[in-house]
């Protein structure tokens, strides 16, 4: 039987690295073997490729670029990792997947709805997540909390609008596939995020 795939998403300063380790834990603890991942990423070619995109002198990149590259990105992804781990039984926990694709490039670069989903059909059309963490907070209140972190990269250095449409994205994601996607409330501190998380966890991911 397929393993479940289960998705972080959420825009900067969401906290989605403090919840990827928790919710690993939580899955482990019920019994599950865990893969780990995170997108741009996951493998040693994705990770040169998400170099390339993270990296802020690369100023030229067109969002045309940036969207194929994001999606090569995922392809080898899951042909090296993700893949053979749902083939094997385990749990895939993933630090962002397609939908940031639909928020980051589509909300925020303006990329044609169609494009984007020609290539999620290409790339991974019978595979979507079982389940997707949105944790959502006012994009003020995310932009200082990232401010704290280390230098900032090529996408967190755009501007307030940007990020304003990167949310927006997001939530018409969650709307659209409400039986995938639970939102969470970011905003709080980590205990009470925490709390919401482990909520929907319980409730849809049995031990």
């Amino acid at each position: 039987m397929r393993g479940r795939f289960l998705t972080i998403e959420g825009g900067e300063g969401a906290g989605k690295s403090t919840m990827m380790e928790r919710v690993a834990a939580w899955l482990e603890s019920n019994g599950r073997q865990v893969v780990s991942t995170r997108e741009p990423g996951g493998t040693e070619l994705a990770e040169k490729l998400r170099d390339i995109l993270l990296d802020k002198t690369n100023t030229v990149l067109s969002a045309q670029a940036e969207l194929l590259l994001v999606f090569a990105s995922r392809a080898q992804h899951l042909a090296e990792l993700i893949r053979p781990a749902l083939q094997r039984g385990d749990t895939v926990l993933c630090d962002r997947f397609t939908d940031a694709t639909w928020a980051y490039q589509g909300g925020g670069r303006g990329v044609a709805s169609d494009d984007i989903a020609a290539l999620e059909q290409l790339v991974h059309g019978d595979l979507q997540p079982d389940l997707t963490l949105l944790l959502d907070l006012p994009v003020e209140v995310g932009l200082r909390r990232a401010s704290r972190r280390s230098e900032s990269d090529r996408f967190e250095v755009e501007s307030l609008g940007f990020f304003e449409r990167v949310r927006e994205a997001y939530l018409q994601r969650a709307s659209a596939f409400p039986e995938r996607f639970a939102v969470i409330d970011a905003s709080g501190g980590v205990d009470e995020v925490w709390e919401q998380v482990e909520a929907v966890l319980q409730g849809r991911m049995p031990p």
